[in-house]
């Protein structure tokens, strides 16, 4: 089994350069250290995955010659790595990460496991974030969206997802997964841990720049096909209260 190490895409661009905005906390040296070990075990525990895709959809997910914005839900984001490492080798990917303390952790993850990131959300230098990710996609590299994040309503598709691929021009690709045997983690979104060695079914489906012309229209159109192409056969474990 081959173990890849992380891409060079595994800095973040807000990181490359000297922070203006102190809401942006950056990643320190030693949260990359604390970090990797982790990121080890994940690319190893997704190496062991089966993935299953029919062939059109190859076609779709291996068209490496376009950048493109790919849309997946929150409780998804464990295949990210591994998906992007099997069918779009070389192709950079960046995602939007939160610019609070928090997000510096999780930045420091994705780097470990081979993703980029770009700081900030809807609250704290959105703009500034959108316009990051557009300037990725215009210099070739791909960009990941999570419609529902970072804190949900799960499986809600918030119209302001679809900024990016509007702005951009560039091709949308919708990611869908069907775990054969999955864990649910306890949180807002059921997060799916898939066992290790178990399939998981792969679909990709391209969605056209016209159907993105109605903002709102186009949020709920996209959310449904998400639904449909990312079914759960098990469901989240409750959430209790403190």
């Amino acid at each position: 089994m081959r173990l890849d190490p992380p891409g060079p895409f595994c800095e973040t661009r807000a990181d490359l350069k000297t922070p203006t905005d102190t809401h942006i906390h950056p990643i320190s040296p030693w949260k990359r250290a604390l970090v990797w070990p982790l990121g080890a075990l994940v690319r190893l525990w997704t190496a062991t995955l089966r993935f299953e895709v029919p062939t059109e959809d190859l076609r779709i997910i291996r068209v490496v010659t376009e950048p493109t914005v790919f849309i997946l839900w929150h409780n998804r984001l464990f295949l990210a790595a591994e998906i992007f490492r099997r069918y779009r080798q070389g192709h950079r990917i960046y995602t939007l990460i939160s610019a609070s303390r928090d997000g510096s952790w999780l930045a420091a993850f994705f780097a470990s496991v081979g993703l980029g990131a770009v700081r900030g959300s809807s609250s704290r230098n959105g703009r500034e974030a959108a316009t990051e990710l557009i300037k990725a996609l215009r210099e070739g590299h791909d960009a990941g969206i999570t419609p529902d994040g970072p804190r949900g309503p799960a499986y809600e598709m918030k119209p302001g997802a679809l900024i990016v691929a509007r702005r951009s021009g560039k091709r949308v690709v919708l990611v869908g997964a069907d775990f054969e045997s999955s864990a649910r983690l306890r949180s807002w979104d059921g997060f799916h841990l898939p066992l290790p060695f178990s399939r998981v079914g792969l679909k990709f489906v391209e969605v056209g720049q016209d159907a993105l012309g109605d903002r709102d229209q186009a949020a709920a159109a996209i959310g449904r096909q998400l639904i449909e192409i990312n079914p759960d056969r098990r469901p989240a474990p409750l959430r209790t209260r403190a």
